[in-house]
């Protein structure tokens, strides 16, 4: 399905619809021929992981890269730069970002490629092609570039924010990645990617293509909010708990977590949204569902509840932060990790770069 990115918002039903069928579709395809995906995904380093990044993405990068599917993991620095101020912590935050990755079983090598985008001017290049195949209308309508925009509180949009569905592209493309892990509310930026991807195809290299048309690899994880209760999971909303927290600091901050007034814990996520999150994230962490926590936990109110949280949280990321220690004091490792990658990353983006100057008749 090849949407055009001046029609999303009407036709958002329709997208999700089939992006959920062909996403069920490569999960199962997935088991079979790994080797015929290459996934990209990856994260902007605006700060250290928390378990919301855990729960929702790194616990399945693991899983896709220990089935054998290829794997680009970036590290989008360049992106910080559209809505954030703290470039001066970028560096630390990618190396953060790194060690956030191993300690969750992520394993760099051949199959798994980590990297910041800032470090492969071979990819960067395809930037002005791919500009010149959307419009500057389109790029107006995208949906979640708007969200963006609304929630990073900009007075001014700079150019980078605009057309940061255009940048994301070119880390998808650059790799003929054909595999974006994302939820619902990415869709329109891997609209873009498609639709890039189908332009460029037609109007340069029709009998012979050279980008795969990218899909989505739709969460099944629900969104996890925060300790709050009321959004998202967010560091700047202060609602979370990071993957680096010690054990007490995981307590500390689940005593504060909003639950309500009944004692009788059940699983109401429409009546009882706080407590049913916190049974989620019990149910993430044990195996059982939310409903079976409930019950076992029954008349023993909020604070068996937190107490049952807390034990089962501090038990799943044990071994992740004895790791994230070992790797706090070997940072030349991480550093190991991050070049080998870059060398991995721009060699596949030479190649692609070569392609694309040929398909456009720019060789010397």
């Amino acid at each position: 399905m090849a949407e055009t990115a001046e029609n999303f918002e009407t036709n958002a039903d329709k997208i999700l619809a089939e992006a959920m069928k062909q996403s069920a579709r490569i999960e199962e395809d997935i088991k079979v021929n790994p080797k015929k995906y290459r996934v990209l995904t990856g994260d902007r380093p605006t700060g250290r992981l928390h378990i919301g990044h855990y729960f929702g993405s790194l616990k399945n990068r693991v899983r896709l890269s220990k089935l054998g599917v290829p794997t680009m993991i970036l590290i989008a620095d360049y992106q910080v730069l559209t809505d954030h101020d703290a470039f001066d912590k970028i560096s630390e935050n990618t190396k953060q970002l790194v060690i956030d990755y191993l300690a969750a079983g992520i394993e760099p090598g051949e199959n798994v490629c980590i990297y910041p985008h800032s470090h492969i001017p071979e990819a960067n290049q395809l930037m002005v092609p791919f500009l010149t195949l959307v419009s500057s209308a389109e790029l107006d309508r995208n949906p979640t570039v708007k969200d963006e925009i609304l929630k990073s509180g900009m007075k001014s949009v700079n150019a980078g924010m605009l057309t940061y569905p255009v940048h994301q592209a070119v880390d998808i493309l650059f790799c003929k990645g054909n595999v974006v892990p994302v939820g619902k509310d990415q869709l329109p930026h891997l609209e873009v990617a498609r639709l890039i991807a189908k332009r460029f195809n037609k109007k340069f290299c029709p009998e012979n293509p050279i980008f795969p048309e990218p899909h989505a690899l739709l969460s099944k994880t629900p969104m996890i909010m925060g300790l709050d209760g009321t959004a998202k999971m967010s560091k700047s909303l202060g609602n979370t708990i990071m993957l680096s927290a010690t054990e007490d600091e995981t307590a500390k901050a689940i005593k504060k977590a909003k639950t309500d007034q009944e004692r009788n814990i059940t699983y109401d996520p429409v009546n009882r949204p706080e407590v049913a999150n916190l049974l989620r994230l019990i149910s993430l962490c044990t195996g059982e569902e939310p409903e079976a926590v409930a019950a076992r936990i029954g008349e023993g109110g909020g604070g068996m509840l937190k107490n049952t949280l807390t034990e089962a949280l501090n038990e799943e990321l044990r071994p992740l932060r004895a790791k994230r220690a070992e790797l706090e004091n070997n940072m030349d490792y991480v550093r190991e990790v991050l070049n080998n990658g870059v060398a991995q990353a721009r060699e596949i983006a030479g190649q692609t770069l070569k392609e694309v100057r040929s398909a456009m008749n720019m060789e010397i």
